[in-house]
């Protein structure tokens, strides 16, 4: 029997369902159950609706030239960069907006027709790359009409909503000024020996992502953090601490994490035992998504259905959007058409996110994965683990990074490492 998940209660369905990062969204018929006097009903149409309001990042191309380069587009090397930044933003979107938050307008997003779409990406890809290698550049005003959105929301709470979501998008804008934007993530990759142009790892861009984010100063992040899973362990004492941080500084609440297991799903290729604990992971209500995909091909994992993933595509080159104009349009930010693939197809590469807004959030986080992983290990060692303690009681030389500087310097050996790929495989 299959069932419906929404919030803590569980109801009994009667044919196949769908998940998308703990929600249990039905496609097909249900039996009727009643929650606070009310029918849910289970839909394509809701499913859409949640699937739409998420954060979808793609190739852009006329940018604003990335510093040292001539480049105008990440179209066929940056797809990784903003996978990593689809999983960030659904962590914000989780902080600020909660998990219930879906956009008003998402079912008013055209659906494309993946063929049509997938011809026009490489049209695009061929002529902005090559345009971008030569140098020339014409910023063109986007397509899109500006719509008017303050005004159509009933009330206070949808409106501070809807200026939070706006706020969220424009972090990722691509402009050297943008917190989270394709600019500002190569800078911090450089650090990895990595620079505009090239491919970059889940792993990588799990580091990249922490430094982004730690480095930000825009006060509404301050109480927000990211911690990288080191050699496939999370140390508990290091989370904790950096939740902890702000007491410090006077603040009493703890700091919520987003923590990032890059992980091996197997050897060349992807151990198939490993998806009952993939399917477990995207149906857990903290599970950010999981940066992975094909060979050389980068896809944000959202959910799944029976043995197949769920995923936004980044391969999308779409036109430059300036989010620094007042009611930028939000449409090209939020992808109309969700992708399946068989597991069988992953990458055994990948990096797992979970959001925890409290430390005793990050603690029955562990506990409940540390089950899963002891359930669906069917090998002496299981993909990862949690231990308590720090790093350092482990004689691992501490993360710390320098304040002069963006990474340690035990922080760009791995990072060196991690940009070849390569784990150790117990």
């Amino acid at each position: 029997m299959n069932f419906w998940r929404r919030s803590s209660s569980m109801f009994p369905l009667v044919e196949l369902s769908t998940w998308v990062l703990n929600e249990n969204k039905m496609l097909t018929a249900r039996s009727g159950c009643t929650i606070e006097d009310r029918v849910i009903a289970g839909s394509v149409e809701e499913f859409r609706k949640d699937f739409i309001s998420r954060i979808w990042l793609t190739y852009r191309e006329e940018f604003p030239p990335i510093e040292g380069s001539t480049l105008t587009t990440d179209c066929g090397w940056g797809c990784t960069l903003r996978t990593g930044q689809m999983l960030l933003a659904q962590g914000l979107v989780l902080h600020f907006l909660g998990r219930a938050w879906t956009w008003p307008d998402a079912l008013n997003i055209e659906n494309l027709d993946s063929e049509s779409w997938t011809s026009h990406t490489v049209k695009k890809f061929t002529a902005s790359f090559e345009t971008s290698l030569s140098g020339e550049r014409e910023i063109k005003t986007p397509t899109i009409s500006l719509k008017e959105t303050i005004g159509k929301y009933s009330d206070d709470r949808e409106v501070q909503n809807e200026i939070c979501h706006r706020k969220i998008v424009s972090w990722f804008g691509d402009s050297p000024w943008a917190l989270f934007g394709l600019h500002q993530l190569i800078e911090y990759g450089k650090k990895s020996g990595k620079k505009a142009g090239d491919w970059y790892g889940p792993a990588v861009v799990a580091h990249i992502l922490r430094k982004a984010v730690e480095e930000a100063r825009h006060p509404d992040l301050q109480g927000i953090t990211v911690y990288v899973a080191q050699d496939c362990t999370v140390y508990s004492s290091d989370v904790i601490d950096k939740q902890r941080a702000s007491v410090t500084s006077g603040n009493a609440d703890d700091k919520a994490v987003i923590v990032l297991v890059p992980v091996r799903l197997g050897g060349e290729r992807t151990n198939t035992d490993y998806l009952e604990f993939v399917k477990g992971v995207l149906s857990l209500e903290y599970c950010v998504g999981i940066i992975g995909g094909k060979p050389k091909q980068s896809y944000y994992f959202a959910g799944f259905q029976d043995d197949s993933l769920i995923y936004m595509d980044p391969h999308y080159c779409q036109s430059f959007v300036d989010v620094s104009i007042k009611d930028f349009p939000l449409e090209t930010f939020h992808c109309p058409s969700p992708k399946k693939m068989s597991f069988r197809k992953m990458d055994p590469s990948c990096t797992i996110g979970f959001y925890c807004r409290t430390v005793r959030d990050f603690q029955r986080t562990s506990e409940e994965i540390t089950k899963m992983l002891k359930m669906s290990s069917k090998e002496k060692y299981p993909l990862f683990t949690f231990v308590h303690g720090h790093s350092r009681d482990y004689d691992f030389a501490s993360t710390t990074a320098n304040e002069e500087d963006f990474f340690s310097q035990d922080e760009e050996r791995r990072l060196k490492r991690f940009s070849t790929e390569e784990f150790v495989l117990l």
